[in-house]
């Protein structure tokens, strides 16, 4: 009679030789340190040749004191107003049909070039208010009557026609000798400028 000992000496022998296999962990290489590349130096690009200095304007300042004088130049297409207190105020100007050289007779559509005074407001104007301009001064009439021709006459700075809404801005040059803004602009001008103020126009 075995004791209990020895048979489980020998069923823990036959374990050994008759049981599963275990397999034992495979050590892991050594971990290798991944490189870190330099940081590329930033360089700067060179401007590229021929590309025009490029700057956005600011919004034009408002009229908020009275005009004292205004300048119009016709190949620009550009009016410039002076007021007592602020920086002067720039607008985009239409012309009449017909802009190129000074104005001599009724019809040719061009717009008179000299130094003028506003002489008349009219806030029922066929066109969006109105400021009148003193042409033909006597010159005019005098140049027109050797000339054998009427000067012509009701020159303004007008907004658009009273037909139009109120955004809407014809293209080009378009009027019959007078000086054209938008609507709002017209109301801006209009409000701050009484008559006698100087108005002279360059070609």
């Amino acid at each position: 009679m075995f004791s209990a000992a020895a048979i489980a000496f020998v069923a823990w022998g036959g374990w050994l030789v008759w049981g599963p296999t275990i397999p034992l962990p495979v050590p892991l290489p050594p971990a290798l340190p991944v490189p870190v590349p330099p940081p590329v130096p930033r360089v700067p690009l060179p401007p590229l040749p021929g590309l025009p200095d490029i700057r956005i304007p600011r919004p034009a300042p408002a009229i908020t004191s009275p005009v004292g004088r205004i300048l119009i130049e016709k190949q620009a297409r550009r009016m410039t107003v002076w007021q007592e207190r602020g920086n002067p105020r720039v607008y985009a100007v239409a012309l009449g049909f017909a802009p190129e050289g000074d104005k001599a007779r009724q019809g040719d559509g061009k717009t008179p070039e000299g130094v003028f005074r506003i002489d008349r407001r009219n806030d029922r104007s066929r066109f969006h208010l109105s400021l009148g301009l003193d042409y033909p001064r006597p010159q005019d009439r005098a140049r027109a009557r050797a000339d054998g021709v009427d000067p012509g006459g009701d020159i303004m700075i007008h907004g658009q026609p009273n037909a139009a809404a109120d955004g809407f801005r014809v293209k080009g040059d378009w009027t019959e000798g007078c000086i054209a803004l938008t609507n709002a602009e017209m109301r801006e001008l209009f409000a701050h400028t009484a008559i006698g103020t100087e108005v002279e126009i360059r070609p």
